[in-house]
């Protein structure tokens, strides 16, 4: 006989119904992912249900400032003990002696990573806090986990590593769909870590002399209306535009200052994409050191995309060594070492 369903409470702030920020997109799918499989999940969470999850919402409504802290707070009122299994993906650091039989906390990154790149003293010390609750909370649950091996270095303790996960039935290569001139893909923002500008200015110096036919597809909210030649902004996509988009490009780019995981890597990877990124953590082991895809330091991140537009038989090499590690990170295999973890 097979192991009775568990009843799960997840805990994320992020849901993609209010918020582009990667952790609520997992949290999604994972949480999808365990009712196909026969568990009742509900997510509590500060952003409003999701159209078409399969899981239950419990709505935390937080208004004003210091509103992470304050869900936090919140939660720790929240009477857990129906549940088997608590399962957090932030914000779960005063939630000592709840009574459920097992708290797994996901740490999606280092905070004190990003304190060390952030501008602003505001916001480098909110960054700090929110490092400090990070720590807290890995001593706080029974299993605590991390999305990749050196997010380690501030949790030395924590020995549990659980990638992010890509849904491979539905990120998959579809070389009919490619473009017909040489396409670059970027996800992220034009501000911040992510540095969609300073992939927007290599493109214009490094990419267009070598490869004028060549566009570059930002999807990106924040870039201005006319961010050069040849690039064209995308703005907001839906999951299905967004899989679309990588099926489209020739290359995938992400040249972030810090990515814990990086979970588009993997689904640029799963969908048949070549990969160039700066040696950041997540892209580091994403690309398993660069094996499964091209580390380049910014400044000659243009001149790796040109050699790489101009080398049908590398692309093809880098998009069949990405697809075989992006089996690595499929969330049926991500959701199998949950479910060992939960029991």
């Amino acid at each position: 006989m097979g192991e009775a369903p568990l009843r799960i409470a997840m805990i994320s702030y992020y849901l993609p119904s209010g918020s582009k920020i990667g952790v609520g997109y997992q949290v999604h799918e994972i949480a999808n992912e365990l009712v196909r499989r026969g568990h009742h999940v509900d997510v509590f969470s500060e952003c409003p249900p999701v159209d078409g999850a399969l899981y239950g919402h419990q709505h935390v409504a937080i208004s004003g400032a210091l509103r992470t802290f304050r869900f936090a707070t919140r939660l720790r009122r929240t009477d857990f003990r129906g549940y088997d299994v608590l399962h957090a993906h932030g914000d779960d650091y005063w939630l000592w002696r709840r009574r459920v039989r097992r708290h797994v906390r996901t740490i999606h990154g280092s905070c004190f990573e990003e304190a060390l790149r952030i501008r602003g003293l505001k916001e480098r010390t909110r960054m700090v806090l929110l490092g400090l609750s990070e720590v807290l909370a890995s001593l706080v649950a029974d299993v605590p986990v991390v999305v990749s091996p050196r997010t380690r270095r501030w949790t030395p303790w924590v020995r549990e590593v659980v990638p992010n996960g890509v849904d491979a039935t539905r990120f998959r290569p579809s070389d009919a769909d490619r473009a017909v001139d040489p396409t670059i893909l970027f996800v992220g923002t034009w501000g911040g870590r992510k540095r969609g500008q300073a992939l927007a200015e290599a493109f214009v110096a490094d990419v267009l002399p070598r490869v004028p036919q060549a566009r570059l597809l930002m999807v990106c909210r924040d870039a201005p209306h006319d961010p050069g030649p040849g690039i064209e902004v995308l703005g907001e996509v839906s999951d299905a535009d967004l899989i679309a988009a990588y099926q489209r490009a020739w290359i995938f780019c992400l040249p972030s200052d810090y990515e814990g995981f990086g979970i588009p890597y993997a689904e640029a990877m799963a969908c048949g994409l070549p990969v160039v990124a700066t040696p950041n953590i997540g892209a580091t082991y994403v690309t398993d050191g660069g094996r499964a895809g091209v580390l380049s330091p910014l400044p000659a991140i243009g001149g790796a995309l040109a050699d790489l537009l101009q080398d049908e038989g590398a692309r093809r090499d880098w998009a069949k060594r990405g697809l075989e590690r992006a089996s690595e990170f499929t969330l049926a295999s991500v959701v199998d070492r949950y479910e060992a973890l939960y029991r």
